[in-house]
């Protein structure tokens, strides 16, 4: 998609998705389209004038004007508080992008798809999740899902819905809910390897959380015998 400069985009819609973070629809003039996995910067103006600039990813993609994207709040942060707590249906911003060409899921790429999300690095996934449900080939893709308990899951009831789509995994890293048979914990190989395509597949794997998440799921999967190659990794924020 060709990168425009600075729209403007009106809040029409805000969800809850945890205690801590929220989804936005936006309203944009003259959105271009996107792909999944792609995302924009958004730029908050005071009354004083002071621009804050931060970029999110994008649970949304095609050609629709209303796009969506998934917040996590960062308590000590200078826009995310903002965007969870305060802002409201009617408010304005700016939004540049669509940004990113690496991380994105297409539905002519060859392969499997593995997705694995720590935390909000869900955000993305989504949007791959829903281009593949509405494209027919949800089959094709898995999701691991990583988070600390089931109250933490961002776009949790959507994705375990029975018509989510895809086949998704769940991993709790510190309380599981009741009736689950797993064991609660980080992420390990055993984990990994149970949940995902095997590397003999060839999957092309989407990983997408905090830096040390990623760096992490990453090591195991070059580990278990996947191609690094076919391994792509969007991270934010420390370890």
């Amino acid at each position: 998609m060709i990168v425009a400069g600075w729209r403007p985009a009106r809040v029409i819609g805000v969800t809850e998705q945890t205690a801590s973070a929220r989804s936005i629809l936006l309203d944009v003039t003259d959105w271009p389209g996107n792909d999944p996995g792609q995302h924009v910067d958004v730029r908050l103006t005071a009354e004083d004038g002071y621009q804050a600039v931060r970029s999110y990813s994008l649970a949304s993609s095609g050609d629709a004007t209303v796009i969506e994207l998934g917040v996590d709040e960062i308590p000590t942060g200078e826009v995310s508080p903002y965007l969870v707590r305060d802002m409201a249906v009617g408010d304005e911003l700016e939004v540049k992008g669509p940004l990113g060409q690496y991380f994105v899921w297409r539905t002519d790429q060859e392969g499997p798809v593995q997705l694995i999300a720590g935390g909000s690095g869900i955000v993305p996934l989504v949007a791959m999740v829903r281009a593949a449900t509405a494209a027919g080939v949800a089959s094709s893709m898995r999701l691991l899902y990583s988070v600390r308990s089931a109250d933490d899951a961002m776009f949790g009831a959507e994705l375990a819905a029975d018509d989510a789509g895809v086949d998704v995994r769940w991993a709790y890293t510190r309380s599981a809910p009741a009736g689950w048979n797993g064991r609660a914990g980080r992420l390990d190989a055993d984990a990994v390897a149970e949940a995902v395509w095997p590397a003999e597949r060839r999957p092309l794997v989407f990983v997408c959380g905090p830096t040390g998440f990623v760096e992490h799921v990453s090591s195991i999967l070059v580990q278990l015998g996947h191609d690094p190659e076919r391994v792509r990794t969007e991270r934010f924020g420390g370890s």
